[in-house]
């Protein structure tokens, strides 16, 4: 088997995240690093050595590593990704043989830096990726296949319902809705979008087949509890987790609320006061079959506010006389801890991503890359690039995702239905940039507040 020379460009979560997958991929060597911060790159290096993964070589900047490596994977910050496809299309200009790129969802921050990331990786022909691991779980598959027979001869999926939540982000850039691009929405709800887009799309049919002809969607900076009791919760509770950059607040996620802002504000650097960000969405696509006329729908709901067990993906499905249902935290794996013992538990996370608790009794997901799908589109890209094709969702494909996750902003903006039929809408979303990307998030979500 050929391999495919991986260069990465960021050293964080979901970097070494996708490290923990590539333990399960044939075929891929992580060849190069790059990071603005050294110190997580050298970490990450070392991560990749002892694993057994490659050599992993630190380098300076993506045009040194550029000639090293056959592909450049970016999981670095959406505020930096449209600067670093400017300096892989400048390498490749100068010679670097490069099969080509990935992308980590979401592709971007709004439309038009997405428009132009793909504008340029198109300049000099470069094979692309987007990595939306969702549609590569392998759930989701297994359901399809199963059903695909029953899709076939009774019709296919009318309604899908997709979620992701969690008790808040790991690092300081995802609370912060300017670099980030927005809050849970444009975090995790390109996930929802994409997974509702996919499984209700017919079998054999490619993944942009239905077109998405309408989004209604609401944003909103929860505040579930009242300062009073509030006060009551003790903060050492909050000071055991092994890492400050890397706390997932435990009970209640009130990023709202005054003293939680200044929670934020003292582990972050980030001040919800001034430029909050959404800690919840939900809303609904209509698509339309393009050969039947048929429309259906999907539904998306994300959360910083979910205060279970951990991380946790709920997908279902309605079909004509057939249904499916997927819920990452049934796990075959539980584990019970007493108080007396919590003290001795050295990571949460090892156990279920965005941990929330040390004790009582514990969902573990034993391998969370594979559930996830990280395995599976790693695998993709690797096939795919050594073929010298895009992968099963190209950039374009992520273009549209970002399109969908601006439309559902301008849905909640506005309180109303986004008519993307209208070609005002088309042309409006090009350069649309939400409010709460802005800045100005306080001007929509605490304005909610007070109606």
């Amino acid at each position: 088997m050929s391999t495919l020379k991986l260069g990465l460009v960021g050293a964080g979560f979901v970097a070494r995240f996708h490290c923990r997958a590539l333990k399960q991929v044939r075929g891929v060597e992580v060849a190069g690093i790059t990071s603005r911060t050294s110190a997580s790159a050298e970490a990450l290096a070392s991560m990749v050595r002892n694993s057994g993964l490659g050599e992993g070589v630190v380098y300076t900047s993506v045009t040194e590593m550029a000639d090293h490596v056959d592909a450049i994977a970016i999981y670095a910050p959406n505020f930096a990704r449209v600067e670093i496809v400017e300096e892989i299309v400048e390498a490749v200009k100068r010679g670097a043989a490069l099969k080509g790129v990935i992308c980590e969802k979401p592709l971007a921050r709004n439309v038009r830096e997405a428009r132009r990331m793909v504008e340029l990786v198109e300049e000099v022909g470069l094979r692309t990726a987007y990595f939306e691991n969702q549609i590569f779980m392998k759930p989701v598959r297994a359901q399809l296949a199963q059903l695909e027979p029953l899709q076939r001869t009774m019709g296919p999926l009318a309604l899908a319902r997709s979620a992701e939540e969690h008790g808040g982000p790991h690092e300081a850039w995802f609370w912060d809705p300017v670099r980030q691009g927005g809050g849970t929405l444009c975090d995790m709800g390109c996930h929802s979008l994409a997974a509702g887009w996919y499984v209700l799309t017919p079998a054999g049919k490619p993944p942009t087949f239905l077109e998405p002809i309408a989004v209604s969607a609401e944003c909103a900076l929860l505040k579930c509890l009242s300062e009073k009791r509030n006060r009551r919760i003790p903060m050492r509770r909050y000071k055991r987790h092994r890492d400050a950059a890397c706390t997932v607040f435990r009970i209640g996620s009130k990023w709202g609320l005054p003293r939680w802002r200044e929670v934020l504000l003292k582990r972050f650097g980030v001040d919800y006061a001034r430029t909050p960000a959404e800690d919840f969405a939900t809303g609904m696509v209509t698509y339309r079959n393009p050969e039947t006329g048929q429309l259906v729908k999907a539904q998306f709901t994300n959360s910083w506010m979910f205060e279970k067990q951990g991380l946790r993906l709920l997908m279902d499905g309605m079909g004509p006389g057939y249904a499916f249902e997927i819920n990452s935290l049934n796990s075959a794996l539980q584990v019970f801890i007493a108080d007396v013992a919590a003290e001795a538990v050295a990571d949460a996370e090892l156990a279920l991503e965005k941990a929330t608790a040390s004790r009582g009794l514990l969902a573990v997901q034993y391998n969370e890359p594979d559930l996830y799908g990280y395995t599976d589109e790693n695998e993709d890209a690797r096939d795919a690039f050594l073929a010298g094709r895009d992968g099963f969702l190209p950039w374009s494909y992520g273009l549209e995702i970002t399109r969908l996750v601006m439309a559902a902003y301008m849905s909640a903006e506005r309180q109303r239905t986004v008519d993307l039929t209208d070609p005002a809408v088309q042309q409006e979303l090009e350069t649309y940039v939400p409010l709460i990307q802005q800045g100005r998030g306080a001007e929509v979500l605490y304005a909610a507040g007070k109606k």
